[in-house]
């Protein structure tokens, strides 16, 4: 028997995964559907923040595993799995996203024959904002995702029989295509889903904004459910506290770069300050929304970059697994405020309601679901992978 045999028995996951899954999933479905029964204009908002966050989770997820390959990283290697079943929720996008297709004349003002006519700007605008061809992207853009999550983890899954290298070289040069691939893609979701609900306002950066999010919450969900999983003994005896000292490094990274780049955007509109860009902020800043603006800047830069600054800090499992569920719930929180201000729109006063939190429940039984799944076919550790000997035994 190998080291790696040795240090990995594969084990499905209690029973009470499942039920908790299916227990918020149907809880969320039954609410989710009396929210679009009640008040479908609220519940269109309320929905595209919490598929945004789900698909954050799902994406950033494949993300990961084309980064690890890329990279070149040993590390990384007995974690990978974790990500690829996260990953495997990609697929569902395609169904949770009909929802919003019809609900597209609550959100975009750009779907309106109307708000176009007689204005030069969205005149301009319109051969790129209509809604078949918007359909059309989000589609196309669903579907190269999925394909690259069916290719690379098919090359995973098959390495556990056959330790065959040469699918790890696949699978580098699959994910070097990816990479940039997903930058544009992701660039294309910021902008179709996010900037597009004000439809005049435009921002460069904001691509990588989102980006540094998305990568930011599945970074979250990797390490929270490593820890979880290490501490109930489903993964590999070997992993110890280097290996998430390296997670809380990148936690950390990603929070200064995602603290960064909020800046940038900010200051570059503040400094020009022109209408066409400012307004967005001022939406913003005005009522109750500037006590949720300063509140994300506390609670997505300030205290993750204190809370994991320090060595001690990233070696402390407890610590970790904290700010892990702290990332995932300000990753939120900064979906609602990119999304629900847009909402005022047309005298439709803001107010917080139930219907904003009925949607998360869905979305979360449902990644449940779908990891509990995977972890019922599939090893939780690529044994067969030539460099997990290598992750194994990282030490700093």
């Amino acid at each position: 028997m190998s080291k790696i045999e040795s240090g990995y028995v594969k084990k499905n996951l209690p029973q009470t995964v499942q039920k908790v899954g299916i227990i918020l999933a149907a809880i969320g479905l039954v609410l989710g559907i009396a929210g679009f029964v009640f008040d479908s204009y609220r519940a269109s908002y309320a929905y595209l923040v919490s598929y945004l966050f789900f698909l954050s989770i799902a994406v950033g997820s494949l993300f990961l595993v084309a980064l690890e390959y890329a990279a070149g990283a040993d590390w990384s290697t007995p974690f990978r799995r974790i990500s690829e079943f996260f990953a495997a929720a990609l697929p569902l996008l395609l169904l949770f996203v009909i929802p919003l297709f019809f609900s597209t004349k609550n959100l975009f003002l750009w779907s309106h024959a109307n708000y176009i006519q007689n204005d030069k700007i969205m005149e301009a605008k319109s051969a790129y904002l209509n809604t078949p061809f918007f359909v059309v992207r989000v589609i196309i853009v669903l579907l190269l995702w999925c394909f690259f999550y069916w290719i690379i983890t098919k090359n995973s899954r098959k390495q556990d029989s056959i330790q065959d290298q040469l699918l790890t070289k696949r699978n580098i040069t699959l994910s070097v295509i990816f990479i940039p691939i997903f930058a544009i893609t992701i660039t294309l979701i910021a902008v179709d889903w996010v900037m597009s609900l004000e439809s005049k306002w435009f921002s460069t950066i904001f691509g990588v904004y989102l980006f540094a999010g998305v990568v930011l919450c599945s970074l979250g969900v990797l390490t929270l459910s490593a820890i979880k999983l290490k501490e109930k003994g489903y993964l590999h005896s070997a992993i110890g506290k280097d290996h998430f000292y390296s997670l809380g490094t990148l936690m950390f990274a990603f929070t200064v770069f995602w603290g960064y780049i909020a800046f940038s955007q900010y200051m570059l509109m503040w400094y020009g300050n022109l209408p066409e860009e400012t307004f967005w902020f001022m939406q913003r800043w005005d009522g109750g929304w500037k006590i949720v603006s300063i509140l994300l800047i506390i609670t997505h830069f300030i205290v993750p970059f204190f809370a994991l600054i320090s060595y001690e800090a990233k070696t402390n499992i407890k610590r970790l697994k904290f700010m892990s569920i702290w990332i995932l719930c300000v990753h939120f929180l900064d979906m609602y405020w990119l999304i629900m201000p847009s909402m005022s729109r047309n005298n439709h006063a803001y107010s917080f309601s139930w219907i904003d939190f009925v949607y998360p429940l869905l979305f979360i039984g449902v990644l449940i679901l779908v990891f509990n799944k995977m972890a019922e076919k599939i090893n939780l550790v690529p044994v067969g992978d030539p460099k997990l000997q290598r992750g194994l035994n990282f030490h700093l």
